[in-house]
C-alpha cells in the first residue's frame, strides 16, 4: 500500500474506533504490516496508508529474523511519566528528522487481533514509537511536537519539493 505523505490532509484526520473486528480488519493489518516491513519502519498507524480506523501495528526489529509485529486496535495511553528526548523520523514526514521530547514510561491498552484485551508497559523507543503512531490516530505529526521556527522551515522545504515535483 502506499503511504501518504505531509501535507495529504488525511494525516490531519482523528481515526474511527473500530467496533467490529472483522476479515477486513484483519486484511487490513496484514496490509498493514507487509507495507511498514516494505518502507521499511518500526511502527505504522492506519491513517498513514489512508485508512481512518484506530489501528496499529509497531515492530522495533523489522530486519531481524523471528520478526514479531503487534498490532493494536483503539490503543489508548492510560499511564505516562517522566520524559525523554530522542531524533524521530516517520514514514510520512519525508526527508526530516527532529529531537522530540515524550513521555519515557507508558502503559497502553487496547485489543489485539484476536478481540482479547491487551495492556503494554513500555519503556524507551517502544514507548517513544507507541506515543507516535497513537499521535497519528488523533491527526497528529511529531513536527508538531518541535518549535514553531523547524516546523515552519520543514513546511517550506516541503512546498519547494512539490513545486520542483510538478515542473518535472
Amino acid at each position: 500500500m502506499d503511504i501518504l505523505t505531509y501535507p495529504d490532509p488525511v494525516l490531519r484526520s482523528e481515526a474511527k474506533k473500530i467496533e467490529n473486528i472483522d476479515n477486513g480488519t484483519q486484511e487490513l493489518i496484514d496490509e498493514m504490516i507487509e507495507t511498514m516491513y516494505v518502507a521499511p519502519g518500526i511502527g505504522l498507524a492506519a491513517n498513514q496508508i489512508g485508512e481512518l480506523k484506530r489501528i496499529i501495528i509497531v515492530d522495533l526489529h523489522p530486519r531481524e529474523e523471528g520478526r514479531s509485529p503487534c498490532a493494536i486496535i483503539n490503543p489508548e495511553i492510560v499511564e505516562k511519566e517522566d520524559s525523554i528526548t530522542s531524533d524521530e523520523a516517520c514514514l510520512s514526514v519525508v526527508d526530516y528528522s527532529a529531537e522530540v521530547t515524550r513521555n519515557a514510561k507508558i502503559r497502553v491498552k487496547g485489543i489485539d487481533r484476536k478481540e482479547k484485551p491487551l495492556e503494554l508497559e513500555a519503556e524507551g523507543l517502544l514507548a517513544i514509537c507507541l506515543q507516535h503512531e497513537i499521535d497519528h490516530l488523533d491527526g497528529l505529526l511529531y513536527i508538531d511536537h518541535i518549535s514553531s521556527l523547524k516546523r515552519a522551515l520543514y513546511k517550506k522545504k516541503i512546498k519547494k519539493m512539490l513545486k520542483e515535483k510538478q515542473r518535472s
